[in-house]
């Protein structure tokens, strides 16, 4: 059973539910298995590793001691150490007062500085580490396009019927001649210069001969991606639709699209959508969107939610497992600096805070990725497991990061602070996160 083909007929709470319950659990289970195995390595023991809150569904132990559960409730996760109070690692001063030196080496609180922080930031390194791995799988398989522009696959376009073939290699588009595809300025600029029109000549090589085929425009108007909880994803457009017209105008390219949008200024505008050899009319309204810039900073644009690309899938090369994991490192970072980035223009003001969302608006977003292909869904693990590992690295009581300041201030002070003082900050740390959820979760229900 394709439970992704489920999701995309039915799109109903139900699977949308398992979708954020699998995405987050698998975050989750990998951000604690890094407390954990690193906390094991530093000879600090764990008495339970709980996916999930409230009563126990599952449970097991192993040879160490350690209880395996699964909870009913799959919002989050914990690893409860030696000399743990709580899922949340406060101190349980009346178990410590009762061990020995030896035993208290192998708790959470008795353990060396080292261990301590080690473990603590194992938790968000491990997502960072899922994310490169991910990512570097996903350019694995998807390859990359070398410097031969060459056929792949054929989307499905509709009429008039084209002879361009699979495996041809394409040497000249409206008498153009095509530069090589890994010069992103001069492919750019050839593209731009392209005759908007259907059908183009193709000049390929075809079988190792010289032969002329015909092609449609490069870049015609379909969606290869559809951002979830966009205006074109909620009117129920869908990735593969062609539009061919817009408000009773026929067009050929994605910038005929993309300039209708922009300059509409937010106007609503009819749709001919051609899917599968049938037309469906939409009428869909632009939103008004915060996107970061190459240079810093943010700027408002009117966006739909659609992502186009080439007529056609281009032929690709499997890159190297070096270059591979270096490309995720690079995308894991890119996902950092953004969620930063967004973040701190949120606090300032520059754009508008209902770019961040709560449980609700995730658990959409979940949904959304996994009607849209397996390989979407994937992605949007890893996406999401570098956001959550750098925001448990903020300073705050109750996160990794808290916990990592309050190491910090015993590496300079030679002496952990006080029991009392952790307390009340691990209090106001705890109002802060619930505060963060709830506000979330207010952008959520009341956002456009």
């Amino acid at each position: 059973m394709d439970i992704f083909g489920l999701i995309s007929g039915f799109g109903n709470i139900f699977w949308v539910v398992i979708a954020f319950v699998v995405a987050l659990s698998v975050i989750v289970a990998i951000h604690e298995y890094g407390h954990y195995i690193v906390g094991r390595w530093s000879g600090i023991g764990a008495d339970v590793f709980s996916i999930g809150f409230g009563p126990v569904l599952w449970s097991r132990y192993d040879k160490r001691g350690t209880k395996w559960q699964i909870a009913a409730f799959p919002l989050g996760g914990y690893v409860k150490f030696k000399g743990d109070a709580n899922a949340a690692s406060g101190k349980d001063d009346e178990a410590m007062s009762d061990l020995t030196d030896e035993e208290r080496r192998h708790t959470m609180h008795g353990a060396p500085l080292w261990a301590r922080t080690a473990t603590v930031a194992a938790g968000p390194i491990f997502n960072f580490i899922l994310s490169i791995i991910v990512f570097a799988a996903v350019f694995l398989t998807r390859g990359e396009v070398g410097d031969t522009f060459k056929v792949g696959e054929l989307r499905d376009l509709p009429p008039p019927a084209y002879t361009l073939q699979a495996d041809d290699e394409i040497r000249a588009i409206g008498g153009l001649t095509v530069p090589s595809f890994g010069d992103a300025e001069g492919f750019s600029a050839f593209a731009t210069d392209l005759p908007i029109a259907a059908p183009l000549e193709y000049e390929v090589i075809r079988d190792g001969q010289n032969a002329r085929a015909t092609g449609p425009y490069l870049y015609p108007p379909i969606v290869l991606h559809l951002a979830p909880q966009s205006a074109a994803y909620n009117i129920g457009m869908e990735v593969g639709d062609v539009i061919t017209a817009i408000d009773e105008r026929p067009i050929l390219a994605f910038s005929e699209l993309k300039e209708a949008v922009e300059t509409g200024e937010g106007r609503a505008l009819s749709l001919t959508v051609w899917r599968s050899g049938e037309e469906i009319d939409f009428t869909l309204v632009p939103r008004r969107v915060d996107e970061p810039q190459p240079g810093g900073g943010f700027e408002t644009n009117w966006r739909i939610g659609i992502g186009g690309g080439l007529a056609f899938d281009p032929a690709t090369e499997t890159p190297g497992v070096g270059s591979a994991v270096w490309g995720g490192v690079v995308q894991t970072g890119r996902i950092i600096e953004g969620s930063i980035s967004g973040l701190y223009h949120m606090v300032t003001g520059a754009i508008s805070t209902c770019n961040l969302s709560g449980p609700v608006g995730i658990a959409q977003t979940s949904g959304a990725m996994a009607s849209q292909g397996a390989m979407s869904f994937i992605w949007f693990i890893a996406v999401l497991s570098a956001a959550i590992g750098m925001l448990n690295l903020f300073p705050i009581p109750m996160l990794d990061g808290g916990h990592l300041v309050f190491y910090a201030y015993e590496a300079v002070a030679g002496r952990p602070p006080s029991d009392g003082v952790v307390r009340v900050l691990m209090t106001m740390g705890l109002v802060i996160v619930l505060s963060m959820m709830a506000f979330g979760l207010t952008n959520d229900l009341f956002c456009p």
